[in-house]
């Protein structure tokens, strides 16, 4: 039923709820597993990475982001399943429409809430506006 399945992934506690509700279905069905970390380069605290913070940011965000695929891609592993992992920058809801719709994604897995700054906190989580722009089905993950 589901040959590739997207699991945005940020090493929040939602976030590998995801991961193990994921590897859980694919290990049943024969499917890749495509852990995506976005790096959000619209957030406050991007923004405000000026001068010699904007390094330090920078390999924070990026240690960040590799640590969170290898949890998840340690998971896979113990399962055996096929599994890709990928980091990419922008906005998170955009980024993952994108790559869900680049390489026909079955279903998106992902973690009911993550972490976020204030600005997700105004406007809505980044959950809820993938479940309202991806093209496929969304299974909602909770810690």
């Amino acid at each position: 039923m589901y040959d590739d399945i997207l699991v945005p992934t940020d090493g929040s506690d939602s976030s590998t709820a995801a991961v193990e509700q994921a590897v859980a279905i694919a290990d049943g069905e024969a499917a890749t597993v495509h852990f995506l970390h976005v790096v959000d380069v619209g957030t406050e605290m991007s923004a405000s990475a000026s001068g010699s913070i904007a390094p330090q940011l920078t390999e924070t965000l990026e240690d960040e982001a590799e640590s969170a695929l290898d949890d998840a891609a340690s998971r896979a592993e113990e399962t055996g399943i096929a599994y890709d992992q990928v980091t990419r920058e922008g906005d998170p809801h955009e980024v993952i429409a994108a790559y869900s719709a680049d390489h026909e994604i079955d279903l998106v897995v992902m973690g009911a809430s993550g972490r976020s700054g204030m600005k997700e906190r105004l406007l809505g989580s980044t959950t809820d506006r993938v479940v309202r722009t991806v093209d496929t089905s969304v299974l909602i993950a909770r810690a």
